[in-house]
């Protein structure tokens, strides 16, 4: 059994990991950390977990396990690795975006499995992806890997309020967010320099931009994000480019039809759509940002840094229609 740590436990990422590694036959959870929830049970915050996760949040960590998740905000990890002598043989998986991009000293391996395979199994310390950057990424690398990025890539993407985190604030207000549609940071979201950074892993000589528009939804879960540029290459060919970048992926999946975001929310699915218009490829990719975009894929590559099969804990149903 693989014996698991959650820090920074009481927020919506960690809520889905919660229920995720409830249902995995190889985990023990060892303990959850939350310093403002500590001795309140465990479904007094996560509500949905009650009767399948017992206990209460803890102040303190239980060093004795293998692998510690860390789902506190963004700058919160490195805080945490260097106010805490970690055991040499505890594994990391960050959450945040704090060891995302590639610097020096940072031996974090980015978690994108379907770019970093092999890297993930051999990982100790691991940076799991945005939200955004799982969409878009998986959208646009088999373009990358035939080197076909000579122009700007357009990208419009809709997420749910979740992506905004559990913190009550005016934009994930029900009054500002119901019925309401609008976009922020946009052509600056902080997710750019990761997906910048692995189109370079499979296009050294792309210089052109990703010009991203970030938009809140009117829901909770899920990313709805089209991505186009201008490719030369036939549908028939650009179609087949995708079939075969992802034909070993165990989440990912090229439909014939565009698909709704309804059909992944609740599972660690990514399913894509590739059509052509004249010179223009538009490309459709949708996610569960909670789960693909968070805690699911964190399963994922828990899975593969302990050599367990992908999809261990990770049959998820979605909510249908």
């Amino acid at each position: 059994m693989i014996k698991v740590g959650v820090v920074g436990g009481a927020g919506y990422t960690a809520g889905e990991l919660l229920r995720i590694l409830a249902n995995h036959s190889q985990v023990e959870l060892s303990f959850v950390q939350s310093s403002s929830n500590a001795g309140r049970p465990i479904h007094a915050v996560h509500k949905d977990l009650i009767g399948d996760v017992e206990g209460d949040f803890s102040a303190e960590l239980d060093l004795e396990v293998d692998v510690i998740f860390i789902c506190s905000g963004h700058g919160k990890t490195q805080e945490f690795l260097s106010s805490n002598d970690l055991p040499s043989s505890v594994k990391i998986i960050d959450l945040s975006n704090d060891f995302r991009l590639k610097a020096e000293g940072n031996d974090f391996v980015y978690g994108l499995p379907e770019l970093n395979l092999e890297a993930i199994k051999a990982a100790k310390h691991l940076a799991n992806p945005g939200c955004f950057a799982t969409a878009i990424q998986l959208g646009i690398l088999p373009l990358a890997s035939h080197g076909v990025l000579t122009e700007d890539v357009h990208v419009n993407a809709v997420t749910g309020s979740t992506g905004a985190g559990q913190q009550p604030g005016r934009t994930t207000h029900y009054s500002l967010r119901n019925n309401n549609v609008s976009i922020y940071k946009a052509f600056n979201h902080q997710h750019l320099g990761e997906i910048n950074q692995s189109v370079k892993q499979l296009q050294s000589d792309f210089e052109h931009d990703i010009k991203f528009l970030p938009v809140r939804g009117n829901f909770a879960k899920g990313i709805f994000a089209s991505l186009y540029t201008t490719v030369s290459a036939t549908e028939e060919e650009i179609v087949n480019w995708y079939k075969e970048f992802y034909k070993d992926a165990a989440f990912v999946y090229v439909l014939d039809e565009a698909p709704d975001m309804k059909q992944v929310i609740n599972t660690n699915k990514c399913l894509i759509h590739v059509e052509k218009h004249g010179d223009t490829v538009l490309v459709t990719s949708v996610i569960d940002n909670l789960i693909k975009g968070a805690s699911g894929q964190a399963v994922q590559n828990m899975n593969l840094m302990f050599g367990l099969d992908q999809k261990e804990g990770l049959r998820l149903k979605s909510s249908g229609f």
